[in-house]
């Protein structure tokens, strides 16, 4: 079976499972989706690594893992999506060490939030993209996929912790000076609130 490689499109907040996250994964040479349901500290975890300049005080539950990785020379080469049973997918971290390869079973939510801290790339097996990408219009009203949770998942792929309030994010931080939002940033950073430093760094990149 051919392996087809993929991209991370983003991260959207599920307005109909609570505390759930939608990890948008994009065919990198087609238009296919493929939609992931994670866990809130997952999408945490990987927003943070996506957010470059946001550096957690820290070490993470993954950095932990990359760093332990890397005390014992391990790499990780690659992150392959291989199964997919009654929706949930299954993947495996294609590990090397002094030359030996091995691979390790992994959720596919940790799998690709180590992928990203070791810069590996992502694959599907073509199969599994038939059966579950699709294509996302423009106008997510025009949808035909038939499922409202998915349109509601999928509705704004590229934001990560999206709330009800969301739309009120920008007005939230617009009245604060650059020097005060550059100061919240420190603030929501040094306290792991990341959903906020987030729409803090956003308000600042408009500026």
């Amino acid at each position: 079976m051919s392996l087809v490689k993929l991209s991370i499109k983003g991260i959207s907040y599920s307005q109909t499972q609570n505390g759930a996250y939608a990890l948008i994964l994009n065919e990198v040479d087609g238009e296919r989706k493929l939609p992931i349901v994670i866990g809130a500290f997952e999408a945490q975890s990987i927003a943070i690594a996506l957010e470059k300049e946001i550096k957690p005080p820290r070490p993470l539950t993954h950095d932990l893992f990359k760093n332990f990785a890397e005390r014992f020379d391990i790499v990780v080469k690659q992150v392959i999506i291989h199964k997919l049973v009654d929706g949930v997918f299954y993947s495996s971290l294609i590990c090397e060490r002094d030359k030996i390869e091995e691979i390790i079973d992994a959720r596919t939510s940790d799998a690709i939030a180590l992928a990203l801290r070791f810069n590996a790339p992502i694959f599907t097996y073509k199969n599994i993209l038939d059966k579950a990408g699709i294509y996302l219009k423009s106008n997510t009203a025009e949808t035909d996929q038939g499922s409202q949770e998915i349109d509601d998942v999928l509705s704004n792929p590229e934001t990560f912790g999206q709330e009800e309030e969301s739309n009120q994010s920008g007005d939230l931080y617009a009245k604060h000076s650059l020097q005060e939002l550059n100061e919240l940033l420190d603030q929501a950073v040094s306290q792991e609130d990341y959903e906020k430093a987030a729409k803090i760094r956003d308000e600042i990149s408009k500026r």
